[in-house]
């Protein structure tokens, strides 16, 4: 089969040798017992533009300048989770991996250097216990500060925010954040690669129980932070190949939480499914009502500050909404049942956007709807401005000087029809919405960002 590849055209025979390689790591996780492939070929092995690898299966007598690039191939760091190969030599090329450590110039890499070949090979149990240790190291460092008694609560405050829906807070721990995600992805990959070999790797019974519970805990921890900080979703996390390491080495019981979001966001699931998305929050959240609470304001306060630039005025006033909702919640001033019920009605006004009876039944698009609530809520002027856009707008007109000064030229002359009668500001309804400046300047400027905001423009 691999042969028929070669008479294909170059870019084909790249994508046929990828696919490949992701079956073939695939059915190694899965059937470790039952790998014996043969990938190495050596017109794949030629060339900077030969597709990555992190495993290869040798079944073919190689040497000198053939395996030595072969080596090469797979530890070639094209990626951030990627620290090294791994070699499966099922022709005992390597004579013994401690005769090579230990001898660079001797048996299958005869001919090279030492200097050129030092480093090369280690022990992959050695090699992969580093690893292990020293991700487990960072983690540990990162939630030292986390104040005592390190409950939930305390690491929530120290990675998401001290108060609910503060977007102040939720940026200035932003870093910390990535930080965690990124150190307990490796730190997963890591116990993934050693998990069946604990034991082999010098590791007791008592040292390796608890290392599985630390990392099943920084695991937990760390889906907790992303949920209740409003972060993006990784889609990533669910790649196949890390859900069957997961679920595998670390949580098997509880496998069907890792991909209970699958590609949706929390928002998200709530407008499809109102309270009953709560159920898909993990347990550590889930059981701690003040929790689920915190975790629903601040993934509502992300979506308004990144929804905010396409409607200010309206987002504005969601946000005021927010505040309100939090405030009555802490003062105890609204039952929980109560309190789920508005925030879930809410989360799904940020959501959907302007909508209802609170608009003209003139304005039908979101960017009309946008400049109604930016301009004083004045209907003829949003009309007036949406039509000037639309007529004077060109093809990617906002990465062209010139075309953007077509479109602004076009917002002025709108805006302009609605002076008063002393020709100085806008009238009271429109100078409301555009910051009370001058249709001249300031005015049209601001209406012109907004407008750059809308997708149908």
């Amino acid at each position: 089969m691999l042969a028929d590849w070669f008479n294909e055209s170059p870019e084909k025979a790249v994508n046929r040798v990828e696919e490949f390689e992701l079956a073939v790591k695939k059915k190694f996780i899965e059937e470790p017992g039952q790998m014996k492939l043969l990938i190495v070929v050596d017109k794949l092995l030629t060339g900077f533009d030969a597709p990555p690898a992190t495993y290869l299966y040798i079944d073919k007598q190689m040497h000198d300048h053939g395996l030595f690039q072969a080596i090469c191939r797979v530890n070639r760091l094209d990626g951030d989770d990627k620290d090294f190969g791994y070699i499966i030599d099922y022709k005992d090329l390597f004579e013994s991996l401690e005769g090579a450590v230990h001898d660079y110039t001797s048996g299958a890499l005869d001919g090279y250097d030492k200097e050129d070949v030092a480093g090369l090979l280690e022990d992959r149990l050695s090699k992969a216990k580093e690893r292990l240790e020293d991700a487990l190291e960072q983690v540990r460092a990162l939630c030292e500060p986390v104040e005592v008694p390190k409950d939930q609560a305390a690491y929530l405050r120290y990675f998401s925010s001290k108060e609910s829906g503060d977007a102040a807070q939720l940026k200035a721990n932003e870093p910390m954040r990535l930080s965690l995600y990124k150190l307990t992805a490796s730190l997963v990959r890591a116990y993934a690669n050693l998990a069946g070999e604990m034991a082999e790797a010098g590791y007791t019974e008592a040292q390796s129980h608890t290392i599985k519970q630390e990392v099943s805990f920084y695991e937990n921890l760390r889906n907790e932070v992303k949920l209740h900080s409003g972060d993006a979703i990784d889609l990533k996390r669910y790649e196949p190949a890390m859900r069957h390491l997961i679920d595998a080495y670390i949580r098997a019981e509880e496998s069907e939480k890792v991909s209970a979001f699958d590609d949706l966001s929390l928002i998200q699931l709530i407008v499809e499914r109102g309270v009953d998305a709560l159920k898909a929050l993990p347990e550590g959240i889930k059981k701690n009502k003040a929790a689920v609470a915190e975790t629903i304001e601040n993934n509502v306060r992300k979506l308004i500050i990144d929804e905010s630039p396409i409607n200010p005025k309206y987002y504005e006033k969601m946000s005021e909404l927010l505040d309100a909702l939090i405030a009555e919640r802490k003062q105890k001033a609204v039952e929980y049942a109560a309190y789920l019920a508005r925030i879930v009605e809410l989360t799904k006004k940020v959501m959907n956007g302007p909508e209802g009876a609170a608009y003209p039944k003139s304005l039908n698009t979101p960017a009309e709807k946008a400049l109604f609530d930016n301009l004083g809520k004045n209907e003829a002027v949003a009309v007036a401005v949406d039509k000037a856009v639309r007529e004077s707008k060109q093809d990617a007109w906002r990465s062209n000087p010139f075309k953007v000064k077509k479109v602004r030229l076009a917002i002025k002359r709108a805006l302009g029809d609605f002076q008063s009668p002393d020709g100085d500001q806008l009238k009271e309804s429109v100078s409301a919405g555009a910051s009370g400046e001058k249709s001249g300047g300031g005015g049209a400027e601001a209406i012109l960002e907004l407008v750059k905001k809308q997708n149908e423009y």
